[in-house]
């Protein structure tokens, strides 16, 4: 494992990041040394360690988001990103952000993923894993109008190749990939959309000549109940919630999302701020237990 430690960003710090890790230090004191906060100064002040960022005299309060915490939430991650280039941290576990106040600050992404892509120069894919599924998405953050002119044959490469990477890091040792279609019943044979035979199955098609164990495009209905019964390793979605309502119907608590394909290792928790428990002590930390236990296996 490397001797850095893996930095943890605020996120939001109205939301409920701050306390996910305060409660993770609680629950793991024998690691405390391994992680490095990045927040504001009173939440690191509170923790006892960490880097403080953003004004020494902002002071959190739960549940109510304002543009100084977005502020913050934004250097946490840059502080986050150039570290770990410069190898001052393993891997970063970033907390949850408001996409919609991050945006009204002047933030130009459409997410972390993003974010962190282009501070690490590299081509993103989005998966999730940690639980009993594992899913990564073709496309995600774009309207689903956009979706079918979105798509490549690049781009469901990309997605299977980053999931074989993941799931050997995991312990597969010839993982077998499914590959969503686009349309329902995978375009049944043309009639109900060209896209999963014009792209989709050229993509596939070129993996396996390539030796690659895929299969697709598979009808999205019943392809998830597949990868449940363990005929596959990991399913490649084409769109956000064709692969994420079903993960999140069974794994919400226990599955992280991953940036695959970059130079250095970003996980987080996937769900959102949760304004509306935060302070409170009711989050649900099992996403967030998982997004530091992948960190950790994938840096090391």
């Amino acid at each position: 494992m490397s001797a850095s430690p893996i930095a943890v960003t605020c996120g939001d710090p109205a939301g409920v990041g701050p306390e996910l890790l305060a409660s993770w230090l609680k629950a793991h004191p024998e690691q405390a040394a391994s992680v490095m906060p990045i927040g504001p100064a009173d939440w690191i002040a509170s923790l006892g360690r960490g880097l403080a960022v953003g004004p020494t005299d902002y002071r959190t309060q739960p549940g109510r988001p304002d543009d100084a915490g977005q502020l913050i939430a934004i250097e946490a991650m840059e502080l986050a990103a150039r570290g770990t280039t410069g190898g001052r941290f393993a891997a970063v576990v970033t907390g949850p952000v408001n996409k919609k106040g991050l945006a009204g600050v002047g933030y130009d992404f459409p997410g972390q993923t993003e974010f962190f892509a282009s501070r690490w120069h590299g081509e993103p894919v989005m998966a999730f894993a940690g639980g009993r599924m594992t899913v990564g998405l073709v496309t995600w953050h774009i309207p689903l109008a956009e979706v079918p002119r979105a798509v490549t044959g690049a781009d469901v490469r990309r997605t299977v190749l980053a999931l074989i990477a993941l799931r050997v890091k995991l312990g597969d040792a010839r993982p077998r990939i499914a590959v969503c279609g686009v349309n329902p019943h995978a375009g049944e044979g043309g009639l109900l959309g060209q896209e999963d035979d014009r792209i989709i199955r050229p993509a596939v098609e070129a993996l396996r000549a390539a030796g690659h164990d895929v299969t697709g495009p598979l009808p999205g209905d019943t392809v998830f109940h597949r990868h449940l019964q363990g005929e596959f390793a990991a399913v490649a979605a084409i769109y956000h919630d064709q692969g994420l309502a079903p993960l999140k119907a069974v794994d919400f608590a226990t599955s992280a999302n991953l940036s695959l394909g970059l130079r250095h290792v970003r996980t987080s928790p996937d769900h959102g701020t949760a304004y509306e428990l935060a302070g409170k002590g009711k989050a649900d930390r099992g996403s967030f237990d998982a997004a530091m236990r992948l960190a950790r296996v994938l840096s090391a």
